[in-house]
């Protein structure tokens, strides 16, 4: 009976792994954000930080698993966060429709429009914002870990004594 490769009951387990520095900071940033966005009394200040801190989540995926454009045309186009992360986490892909379609109404904000801005859409962003935080650092901090496979003993090797 050979007994080499992975059993087939044995299931990955998560296990913690650090994400580069540059993520990290960017996450803690993101953070530091949130905490200041709860703290602005005006829905408009409240909805730009917050939809600030979106974007520095979205940085550390990118900062992670982002990868230059092929091409030189490619390079040279500028394209939002949001149009370019789901190409590298697919999974994120109705976050980033929702964070993409408040960019318009935080550059309203962030010009200081009155009325940009309700304190329930900038309470309901503050809110999206912080849950899609969490669901990065959890992606970005841990990572499958598949067992070792086994490996037979060699039959011409005598056991030692």
């Amino acid at each position: 009976m050979k007994l080499s490769g992975p059993p087939s009951d044995i299931h990955p387990v998560l296990r913690r792994a650090a994400a580069p520095p540059a993520a990290l900071d960017l996450l803690s940033q993101a953070q530091h954000g949130l905490d200041e966005a709860a703290a602005h009394e005006l829905p408009g200040d409240r909805y730009a930080t917050a939809h600030l801190a979106a974007l520095r989540t979205a940085a550390a995926v990118l900062a992670v698993r982002g990868r230059p454009e092929s091409t030189e045309r490619a390079r040279r186009r500028i394209r939002s966060a949001w149009d370019v992360l789901p190409e590298v986490a697919p999974e994120l892909s109705e976050w980033c429709a929702l964070f993409a379609s408040g960019a318009q109404r935080r550059a309203r904000a962030e010009a200081g429009i009155r009325g940009a801005v309700t304190p329930r859409e900038a309470d309901d962003l503050l809110r999206a914002a912080g849950m899609f935080l969490r669901l990065v650092e959890r992606l970005l901090r841990t990572q499958p870990a598949f067992p070792r496979a086994r490996v037979d003993a060699e039959p011409s090797a005598a056991p030692r004594s």
